[in-house]
């Protein structure tokens, strides 16, 4: 799978896992050339406390258009050290080498 806005790549694996629709990259899958820092915090009844990161890419922001689950609960143990995308983040799967 692969992640981009903003016609920039921001992630890219073949290990993503899937909850609730979303597609979780591993962390070191992240592009953090284009990942800066969000202090936004959401909570999930069932995954926990979520944190965000924003996405600078060519001049532009994207808020908070990623987030991850720093020590979710045990039922969403799948999603640590993993990334989710949305806010215009495109995912779709990568194309075959």
């Amino acid at each position: 799978m692969k992640a981009t806005w903003n016609g920039v790549t921001i992630a890219e694996s073949d290990e993503t896992v899937v909850v609730e629709g979303n597609h979780y990259f591993p962390e070191n899958a992240l592009n953090r050339d284009f990942v800066t820092f969000s202090n936004h915090r959401t909570t999930c009844p069932w995954k926990g406390q979520a944190s965000y990161y924003s996405l600078l890419v060519k001049g532009e922001l994207n808020t908070d258009a990623a987030w991850y689950y720093p020590d979710p609960k045990p039922e969403a143990d799948m999603v640590k050290g993993r990334v989710a995308f949305w806010k215009g983040v495109s995912v779709f799967p990568s194309p075959e080498a």
